[in-house]
């Protein structure tokens, strides 16, 4: 059953299933980077990356088998740097979470979405409508908000410069990766684009590994697996809402990752919810109604009839990455 047959059976557009999936992406997402912050001072950062990878390419491949696909696609070339930029994405963004508070590491990350929209405008010809460019202004806008720059929000301490660093580097990779998985979609399964990410992980993580290795504890492990199945679980929802919709719109949606990542600051590591962070979360949460309010369905020109066809909804794969 194809996600526009499915979401024309329970009276929804595919752009709403899109929308359904990638905020239910950006939760889990969120739920990564506690899983990312939980092993700081545990684990070096290249052996959080392995398990990540082990565990997605454990399920993706079983997914992938199960639906009859080829695992090695059409576009290998195009599968191999998608898969090696989103892995050096992820050193930096994981870096990045370990070193800031997690509502700050994640805006930091959220520098991408308008780098997306300017790749994607110029890559793919993808031109962001009127509405959409309000609402991506919006969410920048409360982006800024919530950094609080040129000092304000006073007796807030400043964040590590290393840390900041990493997560701006990790959100200019991130821009490549997710420009990369729109221009895939016009050829590959969602579930063989996962595959090639945590694939292409592994040869660059195992020799950084070798080099610094560490025993993980029992919780320790505990982490690993859920972040790799919270990653899993995101990539579900980021894949199939990029696929579905114009790269500016679908990030626009996922700016709800940062209202998410300072909710669990606050009840899990004690980090104080600020002013300028509750008003910077509502102008994300205005972007996303305003993104919401004009979803277009899919490119019908640029995606071809069987790409279309085998584009699965969530409920359908529910442990596909």
């Amino acid at each position: 059953m194809s996600l526009h047959s499915a979401a024309s059976h329970q009276g929804w557009r595919p752009s709403n299933s899109a929308v359904l999936a990638l905020l239910a992406g950006a939760l889990s997402f969120s739920l990564m980077t506690v899983c990312v912050k939980e092993l700081h001072g545990h684990l070096p950062v290249a052996e959080v990356v392995l398990g990540r990878a082990l565990v997605s390419v454990a399920l993706s491949a079983a997914l992938v088998r199960r639906a009859g696909l080829d695992p090695w696609g059409q576009r290998r070339g195009l599968l191999a740097l998608r898969g090696l930029v989103g892995t050096a994405a992820l050193f930096c963004v994981y870096l990045g979470v370990m070193r800031l508070p997690l509502a700050a590491a994640t805006v930091l990350q959220f520098l991408y979405p308008t780098i997306t929209a300017l790749l994607a405008w110029r890559l793919l010809g993808e031109r962001p409508g009127g509405r959409i460019g309000l609402a991506m202004a919006m969410g920048w806008l409360g982006v800024l908000v919530m950094v609080r720059p040129f000092g304000l929000g006073g007796a807030a301490p400043p964040l590590a410069v290393d840390g900041v660093g990493w997560a701006v580097a990790g959100a200019l990779l991130t821009a490549v990766a997710y420009v990369s998985v729109r221009e895939l979609g016009r050829s590959e399964h969602p579930q063989v684009i996962v595959l090639w990410f945590p694939l292409m992980s592994l040869p660059l993580c195992l020799p950084l590994v070798a080099l610094d290795p560490v025993l993980p504890s029992a919780a320790d492990l505990g982490w690993l697996i859920g972040v790799g199945l919270f990653t899993q679980l995101g990539q579900i929802g980021l894949t199939h809402g990029l696929v579905q919709l114009p790269a500016a719109q679908a990030t626009t949606v996922s700016y709800a990752q940062v209202g998410f990542a300072g909710l669990w600051g606050w009840l899990l590591f004690n980090e104080a919810v600020a002013l300028p962070t509750v008003a910077g979360a509502a102008l994300i949460l205005v972007s996303i109604l305003l993104s919401r309010g004009r979803l277009p369905g899919p490119p019908q020109a640029r995606l071809s009839p069987p790409t279309q066809r085998s584009v699965p909804g969530p409920a359908e794969a529910p442990g596909d990455g």
